[in-house]
């Protein structure tokens, strides 16, 4: 069943080919991001995804809540950007395009996710839905 779980968060994310500089500038990012600001990185995805209709009677972020996670980002950005990898950015930005803003913070959302899925209570939720699977649906398909 993880195989399942794995599938569909592996079509969440979006595939895509870096070049060289981007590559600095992302392995640059993850290096110089704390624990702390991996986790403020997941709030804010959390919390401005909470923003559309579809989730956001599930969740509780308020507007002031919410303003001070932007102000977070921005200073974290700010700092990443123009301190701790300023020549890997700059570098990315002139050989490969603007793109390497995108592909380099897609890289540091896939880590601080992968990093909150690690953690046991985000994994037993993530499982629980296995409970309602049909397994002899699955079992005709071959998967076990």
């Amino acid at each position: 069943m993880r195989l399942i779980l794995g599938l569909w968060l592996l079509a969440l994310s979006v595939a895509s080919q870096a070049g060289v500089y981007t590559d600095d500038m992302a392995k640059c990012l993850v290096a110089s991001t704390s624990q702390k600001d991996k986790t403020d990185l997941v709030r804010w995805v959390f919390a401005n995804a909470a923003l559309h209709p579809g989730v956001s009677s599930i969740s509780s972020v308020t507007p002031a809540a919410r303003d001070e996670m932007n102000r977070k980002q921005a200073a974290l950005v700010e700092r990443l950007l123009t301190q701790a990898c300023r020549s890997e950015t700059q570098a990315a930005v002139r050989y490969e395009g603007p793109i390497a803003f995108q592909l380099s913070f897609q890289v540091l959302g896939q880590v601080a996710m992968k990093e909150l899925m690690s953690d046991k209570s985000v994994s037993s939720g993530f499982d629980a839905f296995v409970k309602y699977l049909d397994k002899a649906k699955l079992e005709a398909l071959g998967v076990k």
